[in-house]
């Protein structure tokens, strides 16, 4: 473990993938400047961006906004590479490492990540031999602690870790809606981390904003216990207060995000007993709500004509339905069928319905998600 991992670091995270954006579609430097002063000078130090994040716009910004006028000392920074996105083969690939040292002016990278593994995508890193180029760049100084991001369940992110047992941390999507969901798998990755004794970072810790604007019976419930604290504010004390986390990224937008995130995070408590009661039921209101109950099995897709990824779909609309973010369910809703069959594409064949153990109206469900999501 490195000294950055042997300090007690903010527990607040500067995520760099939702900068605000001026009327033209570019980034709003002064803004994020102002963002970055109030982070830096609340204590705050940790920024997070990666190779892929707004075309390079990220790390761009980042270099504006932070390394041209700060000391070097007073932040630290990761970024990301990434083997299944914006690459073709090893040296591209590759060369996303020497592209964000130019893109940043940072020098080197306190913290670095393999981007994004996923079941479908985790063996590209092995092909294009990207674990032993880190662990060089590493070796010479430009890289201090290196790890990965990761988007599957606790059994592979196992393996992984037995595969790879030296990465010093790990980025994991932590948050209270996702800790018993049988597909994000949230506790159970937390768990595994833990027993391997790698420091965690958060990501998603607001559920990509969802938990940010609850649905009303939720608001409720915070506001009856704690008026004068955001729904946003639960969720990121919630995860801030586990053992073995490094920091909680917030994806900021705004300076009133920063400000918001600022007033409970400076002088951090972790959620009390009585708090942890509320958030139970909070997350019991959400349970409630009449969203399509698919249990990701998966038994729907194999076979279907139009390669439409049911259960992907049906999470996004969940997305909508649970947590009142429909901007949030059409952005993975997009995400998911960039490579496969839309909700519209259904050829209502049936093949899924007679699969479904839990017996749903797969093609009129999906006929909905394409209603509201398309």
């Amino acid at each position: 473990m490195s000294e950055y991992l042997g300090k007690d670091i903010f527990k607040l995270g500067f995520g760099l993938m939702r900068l605000p954006k001026n009327a033209d579609g570019s980034t709003d430097i002064e803004q994020v400047k102002k963002m970055v002063d109030l982070f830096l000078a609340a204590g705050g130090t940790y920024f997070d961006t990666a190779y892929v994040y707004d075309m390079g716009r990220s790390e761009e910004a980042f270099r504006k906004a932070v390394v041209e006028r700060y000391p070097r000392e007073s932040f630290t920074l990761c970024t990301k590479i990434n083997a299944w996105e914006q690459c073709h083969d090893e040296e591209s690939c590759k060369q996303q490492f020497y592209t964000s040292l130019e893109r940043t002016g940072a020098g080197y990278f306190d913290f670095y990540l393999l981007h994004g593994l996923m079941p479908n995508n985790y063996r590209k890193f092995d092909e294009y031999h990207i674990w032993d180029f880190v662990k060089e760049k590493k070796a010479a100084g430009l890289i201090k602690n290196y790890g990965f991001s990761f988007h599957g369940s606790a059994e592979l992110l196992e393996q992984i870790l037995y595969e790879h047992p030296d990465v010093d941390f790990i980025q994991l999507q932590l948050n209270y809606a996702d800790w018993e969901d049988e597909r994000i798998q949230s506790g159970a990755c937390y768990e595994v981390a833990r027993k391997h004794n790698k420091p965690i970072t958060v990501m998603e810790p607001i559920k990509g904003g969802a938990l940010a604007n609850p649905i009303p019976s939720v608001q409720a419930i915070f506001k009856a216990s704690r008026p004068d604290l955001s729904p946003a504010s639960w969720a990121i004390r919630f995860v801030a207060g586990m053992d073995g986390i490094i920091t909680v990224l917030s994806g900021m937008s705004n300076i009133a995000q920063m400000e918001d995130n600022l007033s409970y995070m400076k002088n951090f408590q972790p959620l009390s007993s009585e708090e942890h009661a509320v958030l139970k039921q909070a997350k019991a209101a959400i349970a409630a709500v009449d969203s399509i109950k698919c249990t990701g099995c998966r038994y729907c897709v194999e076979g279907c004509p139009m390669n439409i990824q049911i259960p992907n779909i049906f999470s996004a609309r969940n997305t909508q339905l649970m947590y009142n973010d429909l901007n949030g369910a059409k952005r993975s809703y997009g995400f998911m069928t960039r490579n496969h069959g839309k909700a519209s594409d259904c050829l209502q064949c049936g093949q899924c319905e007679a699969a479904c153990p839990q017996h749903l109206p797969i093609i009129t469900l999906l006929q909905e998600c394409a209603a509201a999501l398309e």
